[in-house]
């Protein structure tokens, strides 16, 4: 999870500023957006002309489910479903959105950084990338330094 926002209410400006906020972490971080996937659903904030364009110029890949399918875009779906069962149903309630906003960033900290994945070898995500990319520089190094012959 790279791009996150709360707010009250749901609009094309707060998913807009979550997928600015990805693109921005992943630069930040020396990664390069052309083809990453952005997860969601086909929700009327996700499709907008708006979020799409910049994701569009990001080099980003949207993978949206079909409507009414939970299983078309898992992946986003059970880290929704991890979301809520972890933090909101287990950690509330909040006094208020200030309160949540500080628990949602220790989360996303946490499942980032911490939380063991069964499903990528019991490491946290950042551990599990941070290792593919030390492969993939080590593989593209390797085909640099190999001479073509013509």
């Amino acid at each position: 999870m790279v791009g996150w926002q709360l707010s009250r209410s749901l609009s094309a400006d707060l998913a807009l500023d979550a997928l600015e906020m990805g693109i921005w972490t992943r630069q930040r971080a020396g990664h390069d957006v052309t083809g990453s996937t952005h997860h969601s659903d086909k929700g009327v904030q996700y499709v907008a002309i708006r979020y799409t364009q910049p994701l569009a110029e990001a080099g980003a890949v949207a993978s949206v489910g079909s409507t009414g399918d939970s299983y078309d875009n898992a992946l986003a779906e059970a880290f929704n479903s991890l979301f809520k069962a972890e933090l909101v149903r287990n950690k509330g309630p909040w006094r208020g959105i200030d309160d949540l906003e500080i628990s949602v960033a220790e989360y996303i900290d946490w499942f980032n950084h911490r939380r063991l994945h069964g499903e990528i070898g019991l490491i946290p995500p950042a551990e599990h990338e941070d290792t593919y990319d030390r492969q993939n520089t080590a593989e593209a190094t390797a085909e640099a330094s190999v001479p073509s012959l013509h």
